[in-house]
This record gives structure tokens, sequence and C-alpha cells, in this order.
């Protein structure tokens, strides 16, 4: 496999990681980006641009995207805490007082807060919506402020696979007036240049490949993830609060799909190069490039600050979250104790490490069933650790 791009002086290791990704890891297509003080230090890519394609059709391109599930919550979470370091939005403030309707059912004391740290008690619909559905604001909006809470709002965590799109999505709106991913775009992406999109512009179509699952290769011995009885239980249970979060969505969308592509789910359909991820995680905790900076060093240390640590009601593991960021730990392994970020399923992350100034970014085309820590990005993140070394 030829790859290509660059590392700067002392990350070799980076580079010979991403080889071995495809080599030894199965990987069909993928992107690693990372920056270190503001400035890039890797940017590779190498593969196929599509999962189903034969290699050396369509081959990835510097600018090639991809969906990035879940990494998209650290998107997500950056509007809502822009909108409090500009002094728009209370994170103690009932979420009702922005979103009168959220407050039936039992959720008049939720708090902004708790819809960050996966505390609001919501991660299932009792009906759940069809991708059609989801991809209406509206719908998804009176569906999450309509549901009862599974738990008392502030008194535990799980997490809110699907339901954190509308939660976030529709107090953006409130507060801004605007949709969730026309905000983004001209007051985060834009302003770092990060490539990356909440609602796939027409005009970036032909930039982004197609996307699936592959199977982890027989030979990776260790490397292969096995789930936990407990968990592969919870995820085999149609009635667990595991299936029935996840499930929130029904039937799965099709991940390739133009208009699934098009629509704003802020929890799980982003979609951006490894360099707008990196580059978006980069913003978070300083200057880019000397230029463009996103939080202030007060908004980055709220956004780590933990808020829910412990036995996860729906991911039936321990995970440690802060205001929208997953937390190293055992969970979602990042590059020290206070790193910040987002997985998605089955392969991106993004996530940003203030002490070492390091931001980091990887998309794939072939998503595993890995939810937190999947085996090629941790590849690479031991890769950052030991160029540091």
């Amino acid at each position: 496999m030829d790859v290509n791009g660059v590392v700067a002086e002392g990350f070799e290791p980076v580079r010979e990681a991403f080889a071995a990704n495809f080599s030894r890891l199965g990987e069909r297509g993928a992107a690693v980006a990372v920056y270190r003080d503001g400035h890039k230090v890797v940017d590779l890519w190498a593969g196929a641009r599509d999962v189903d394609g034969p290699a050396g059709a369509a081959p990835w391109e510097q600018g090639t995207a991809q969906i990035v599930r879940s990494a998209t919550k650290g998107v997500a979470a950056a509007a809502l805490l822009l909108l409090h370091q500009r002094g728009e939005l209370d994170l103690d403030a009932p979420v009702g007082a922005y979103w009168p309707e959220y407050k039936a059912a039992g959720k008049e004391r939720t708090r902004v807060r708790h819809l960050l740290a996966h505390r609001a008690g919501v991660p299932v619909l009792d009906r759940p919506l069809t991708p059609a559905e989801a991809a209406d604001p509206d719908l998804g909006a009176a569906a999450v402020a309509a549901q009862a809470p599974v738990w008392e709002p502030g008194a535990d965590h799980g997490y809110h696979a699907q339901t954190y799109s509308w939660l976030t999505g529709e107090l953006i709106r409130r507060v801004t007036g605007r949709p969730a991913g026309e905000w983004i775009a001209d007051e985060i992406a834009r302003p770092v240049g990060a490539d990356l999109w909440l609602g796939l512009p027409q005009a970036q179509r032909a930039r982004v490949g197609r996307v699936g699952p592959v199977d982890a290769p027989e030979n990776t011995g260790a490397l292969r993830t096995r789930p936990k009885r407990a968990v592969a239980e919870a995820y085999a249970d149609p009635d667990s609060l595991t299936r029935r979060a996840f499930a929130a969505i029904t039937p799965l969308p099709d991940e390739n799909a133009p208009a699934y592509r098009a629509a704003a789910l802020p929890a799980s359909n982003g979609i951006a190069t490894a360099d707008g991820l990196a580059r978006f995680y980069a913003a978070l905790i300083g200057e880019v490039d000397g230029g463009a900076r996103l939080f202030t060093p007060q908004t980055m240390e709220l956004a780590r600050a933990g808020q829910s640590a412990g036995p996860d009601r729906v991911l039936v593991v321990n995970t440690r979250f802060g205001l929208g960021y997953m937390l190293h730990g055992a969970a979602s392994p990042l590059l020290s104790p206070g790193s910040f970020g987002h997985p998605g399923r089955g392969g991106a992350l993004g996530f940003a490490d203030p002490e070492t100034g390091i931001a980091f970014g990887y998309v794939t085309n072939g998503f595993r069933t890995s939810v937190t820590a999947d085996p090629r990005a941790q590849a690479l993140v031991r890769a950052v650790r030991a160029a540091l070394a």
C-alpha cells in the first residue's frame, strides 16, 4: 500500500503505524492528520476512496472526506459551548428556559449541562423515528420533547447515541434562530478553515467516499475486539437501553444516501476530512497557523471538566464525559489523562490534548463493530505518543 502525504521529523512512527493498519488490520481507505501547537505535523492518506471499490479505483485523495458518525458530537458540543462563551447560553439554566416544550413528561429540571454530559435521561424514544422522520428537525425535536426520561435527569448518565442529535440541534436552533448545520458552517468550520460539514452541501458530494462495514482480519490476535459478555448481552437484548438507544432511528439509515448526508444530525452524520477534524480540535486549544481560535482557555477547561464517570447505563462499561466530550479512560483511550474528544462508532476519532498541544483526526471508510476504541485509531494514537516520547 502506497502511503501518501508527509510527516514532520520525529513523527515517523505515525507513518509506520498508518501503513501497518493496511497490512495488518484490514484498512481499506483512511487518512490521519495531527497538529501540534496549531501547526500540522502529520498529513497522511492511502487506499481506495470507496470501501466497496477495488484497490486502485477511485483512490483516496488528500481532500477525501467521510462520514464520521459520533465524532460529530464533539462539533455539536463546541457549538453549545461557544454560545455559552458568548453569553448566549447558561449551562446551568433549565433546557425549558430556551425550549419550553421540553419541560413535558417530568423533564422540567433538566439543565443544559445535563444534555452535554449524557445525563438527560432520554437516550431512547418509545417510538423510534424512521430515517426520513429523523432528518426532519421539527419531528426529532418534538419526539425528544415529549419523551419521558428513563432516569431522573441529572441523577445518572448513559450515552445518548441518537437522541443527542435533536437535543443539541434544537437547542442551537432555539438560541440562535438558525439550523445547527448552518450555524456550525458559519461560526466553526469557516473561521478555522476546517473541511467539516453537518448537512453536506451538494457542491461537496464528489469528495465523499462510500462507507460500509469491514471485518477484522483473522490474524490480528489480541488486537481483535471481543466485547465482554455483559456488553454483548446488552446489544443482543431488544429491550435493553443499549439496543433501544442505538435503535432510536429504525431502520438504520443508508449512510451513503445523498438525502441522509444532506441532513443535519449532530449525533451521527457529520462529514469531515482527517485534516478538518484535527484542525477543528487544534482550534479548541489554541490558534491554528497563528490565526483563528475557537475556545478561550476557560471554555477549554469547561469542555474537559469531568461531569459523568462510572457505569454507563447505555454502553454498559465505565465511561467518562466532560461537557459533550469523552474523556481519556479505559472505554475511550486518548493521548493522556487531560485529553478530550470523541470517537465515531466503528472507526473515526478526533481529540485534543492541551498539555502536549496535540490535535488529532482520523477518518476511515471501513467501519468495525467497536463503539469507542477502534484498533486502527488506537494504533495511531500510540504512535503519536511514541513520537512525543
